[in-house]
């Protein structure tokens, strides 16, 4: 008689993603019932979306999508949720989960939209100046984090950044002041890894003193320094403006969103790139993800574990220090008082929805700045719905990602524990 063995590990790993693809399901289920009661405009209706301006070089007709694209969304939705829930997950999962939100969105901005004309290019290219910021936050969190350091100063990097930015590009120009900015942003992403590397404190109580430190500096001196008359030249700083590349920029929808923008915009895309290629194809990224994992078998190896930390959140202060400069330089001008206003924390919230990845982030971070641009639309459609209930649901989706209700969000193995060389 022969004896049947199981493996437990394997058995539970196969009932959690079974019950995953269940919840999976059972959410899409859910967006095509609420397509379908909630954001039903009528087959009579249409929703008109602008896709090109008067001053666009190449015109392009407006977007017409009549009442009965919803019952189309709703039932590919619904058809998607039923096949997660009855066939289990697999590697179409991901593709469900995202085309059925982005039936359910479209479906809600023809809800909106209904007997109404919508500039769809404009908000598109709001979404990406938006998300600026918070992508490069969630940049510097996952430079910090593939090497193991919990990154929650981000929020005063901005902060000093922005302020950095202001002062320095007043006194000696635009240009100087992205310098300063990243400087300073550096300076403080040394300093974490100093605390958190060398003297080993706990690492979000280091990044929480940092914070208050720059909230606190940065408050005093503008209010008791840059808010007086004599002073003001000192908090007046030149604003990039846009630069159109030429040819790209003409192409309809995707080129005001990518190729008429700062250089904030340009340099964060950039910035993506190479990091992503830096982590995942070149030996430098190979040893700091390794340094991520198993700190000790890497030192085994023969890899500096102090120095690659202090490396990265180095770095990571500077990304941090650039996207604040956004905030003065790419958008206003001037500094204000807590004015980054926690996309920080937004940022490494992006971070964890982008599965600590750099291209994820930024499709995260988008996500983010979609929701931040649309809430400032529905006020103009007079929309039954609050807009701050739009500006929730990214938030509710990182939880539920967080949470393990969808995939499965996995940090670096020793994020956040710190380490002592034998």
């Amino acid at each position: 008689m022969t004896a049947v063995t199981t493996n437990p590990a394997a058995e539970t790993l196969e009932g959690s993603s079974a019950r995953r693809a269940r919840i999976t399901g059972g959410i899409l289920i859910a967006l095509a019932l609420l397509v379908v009661f909630v954001l039903d405009v009528g087959a009579g209706s249409v929703a008109t979306f602008k896709l090109t301006t008067a001053r666009d070089a190449v015109q392009v007709g407006d977007l017409v999508v009549p009442g009965q694209f919803n019952y189309i969304a709703a039932a590919i939705i619904a058809f998607l949720g039923a096949r997660q829930f009855l066939r289990g997950g697999g590697k179409w999962t991901s593709l469900s989960i995202g085309l059925g939100l982005a039936l359910a969105v479209m479906a809600f901005l023809v809800w909106a939209t209904a007997d109404k004309s919508f500039n769809l290019t404009g908000m598109l290219q709001a979404t990406m100046v938006r998300a600026i910021p918070i992508a490069l936050g969630g940049l510097a969190g996952v430079l910090s984090e593939r090497v193991a350091v919990v990154n929650i100063a981000i929020e005063g990097m901005l902060l000093a950044g922005a302020f950095t930015g202001a002062l320095l590009g007043s006194v000696l120009g635009s240009w100087l002041g992205i310098v300063g900015a990243v400087a300073i942003g550096g300076l403080f992403g040394l300093m974490l890894a100093a605390l958190v590397v060398t003297y080993r404190m706990d690492q979000i109580i280091a990044g929480v003193v940092i914070n208050l430190l720059v909230l606190g500096l940065t408050s005093y001196v503008t209010s008791q320094v840059l808010a007086k008359p004599e002073f003001r030249h000192l908090n007046n700083a030149e604003v990039f403006r846009s630069w159109k590349i030429p040819l790209l920029g003409d192409i309809p929808v995707i080129g005001p969103m990518l190729f008429n923008q700062n250089i904030f915009v340009y340099g964060a895309l950039i910035l993506v790139a190479v990091a992503t290629y830096y982590l995942f194809h070149t030996k430098g990224g190979l040893r700091a993800r390794a340094v991520g994992e198993h700190p000790r078998a890497a030192d085994t190896l023969g890899v500096d574990v102090y120095r690659t930390r202090y490396l990265h959140v180095t770095l990571a202060g500077m990304v941090a220090g650039f996207g604040g400069a956004w905030f003065t330089l790419g958008s206003v001008g001037r500094f204000d008082e807590n004015m980054t206003n926690g996309r920080g924390f937004i940022g490494l919230a992006a971070m964890i929805f982008g599965r600590w990845h750099p291209v994820g982030a930024l499709m995260a971070a988008l996500i983010f700045g979609f929701a931040d641009s649309l809430q400032q639309k529905l006020a103009l459609l007079n929309t039954p719905i609050p807009s701050e209930f739009l500006a929730m649901a990214p938030y509710l989706a990182t939880i539920v990602v967080v949470a393990g209700l969808i995939g499965k969000a996995r940090p670096p193995a020793a994020d956040g524990q710190p380490y002592v060389k034998e």
